[in-house]
């Protein structure tokens, strides 16, 4: 009991200590603490003892994704110094209007989140123009941090046919497709995108009527005015990244990514290297914020790593593995809960589904039918404001607040997506 209550304390603990903007090396290990000490875990001697269990979630995480974070900082610093970022967005308001400044925001984190780009990758790359875009549409940039979110790792990210981790994990444990149940996922996906875009209009919409405006900040890039280069020298790198990593997922895996952000930073210099402002100043910024944004998201994995080691987190996950009733809806429900107390959609299926996956196919769960469910009520939960994803977007990325872009972005991220489970459950109840 008392291991339940140190976890369910910790994990709420760490939310509140984040959405009141505490530094997460220092909230992130004392939750931690807090949860491995009521769990009985030693602290510095013995097998998985606090120490060695947290340092090797958080340096997991490092050597996993340095080389992307890095890249992905370069690339976006790149695309603000050179002016590429700008070029591109004033392009776009010119071409379809002020008006439709978020709609380009949201197609371009689409696209290449569909295309196979992690989506941690794709708020580095789209943040410098989705800047631009709010800058010039007069719009309340806390709102970026959503607008990249949502189209993110919402319509797309779970979808049949997405290259993202959350829509393959399911493949090993069920014996599925990239595809499978795909005409209920068309459906959830356009609805989610239809309703999450119209919701979002409407809560930036409020905001301006209430007098918000897009605010200057001394962190925002200072690009002198100057003859700006021409909106395919941003495009083209952006497209180098999409295919890139859309041609080379399955040979390459995950380090695709590598291979298609140093083809976009090489296509980015390449072709904009006389529109460089501060090269070296690019440079040292981009590899401070990936540093920054790593360090922050490998902070909360290390919870997420103690969490895992608890008696309670045992229990909890045999409980939701073992609901009773429909079993798809005994599937969302155990995915979305064990998502959100680990901060993670595929650390959420990769836990559920190797004890999920045979129980409830042993009972004549169909298989393509799990699989969609799984995926997308992975996408729910695991947005709670400790999410590496919504850590590293809305703090190292876009410099807000969680106070001031959380709650926006959850609306997106954990509602949505949840009501678009619920479809999901109905349709394949119904047919």
């Amino acid at each position: 009991m008392l291991s339940l209550i140190g976890l369910v304390g910790g994990l709420a603990l760490l939310i509140i200590l984040t959405i009141r903007g505490m530094n997460l090396f220092i909230a992130a290990p004392l939750c931690a603490l807090i949860v491995a000490l009521t769990s009985g875990l030693p602290v510095f001697v013995g097998d998985n003892n606090f120490v060695e269990t947290y340092m090797s979630g958080f340096s997991g995480f490092i050597a996993a994704w340095f080389f992307m974070f890095l890249l992905g900082s370069l690339f976006g610093k790149f695309m603000e110094d050179t002016g590429a970022a700008d070029s591109v967005a004033r392009w776009i308001v010119d071409k379809i209007g002020f008006q439709r400044a978020v709609l380009a925001v949201v197609l371009a984190c689409a696209i290449l989140t569909y295309g196979g780009v992690s989506v941690f990758v794709v708020a580095f790359s789209v943040y410098p123009m989705a800047l631009s875009l709010f800058k010039d549409a007069n719009l309340p940039r806390r709102f970026i941090p959503a607008t990249m979110a949502f189209g993110s790792v919402t319509f797309t990210m779970t979808s049949a046919g997405s290259p993202e981790i959350q829509n393959w994990i399911p493949i090993k444990y069920l014996g599925t497709s990239p595809f499978a149940a795909w005409e209920v996922s068309f459906v959830v996906a356009v609805f989610m995108a239809l309703f999450g875009y119209w919701w979002l209009k409407r809560m930036i919409g409020k905001a301006v009527n209430n007098g918000e405006k897009f605010e200057h900040r001394a962190e925002d890039p200072d690009i002198p005015m100057r003859d700006y280069p021409h909106p395919l020298t941003g495009i083209i790198p952006l497209m180098v990244v999409l295919v890139l990593s859309f041609s080379l997922h399955e040979a390459l895996a995950q380090l695709a990514l590598i291979v298609a952000l140093g083809g976009g930073v090489l296509a980015l210099m390449l072709i904009n290297f006389q529109y460089f402002h501060n090269l070296p100043k690019a440079v040292n910024l981009g590899t401070t914020g990936a540093l920054v944004a790593i360090g922050n998201t490998a902070a909360v994995v290390g919870f997420g790593a103690i969490a895992k080691n608890t008696e309670a987190f045992q229990a909890t996950v045999d409980v939701m593995t073992h609901l009773p009733g429909n079993e798809l809806i005994g599937a969302a429900v155990a995915v979305t809960v064990i998502a959100g107390l680990t901060g993670s959609a595929s650390g959420g299926q990769a836990i559920a589904l190797p004890l999920i996956g045979p129980h409830y196919m042993d009972q004549g769960v169909d298989p393509e039918e799990l699989h969609r469910i799984v995926s997308i009520s992975s996408g729910a939960l695991d947005s709670l404001p400790h999410n590496g994803y919504v850590v590293t977007t809305i703090r190292a990325i876009c410099h807000e607040t969680h106070q001031a872009a959380y709650w926006p972005l959850a609306a997106l991220t954990v509602v949505v997506p949840a009501i678009g489970l619920t479809m999901a459950i109905t349709l394949f109840s119904w047919f």
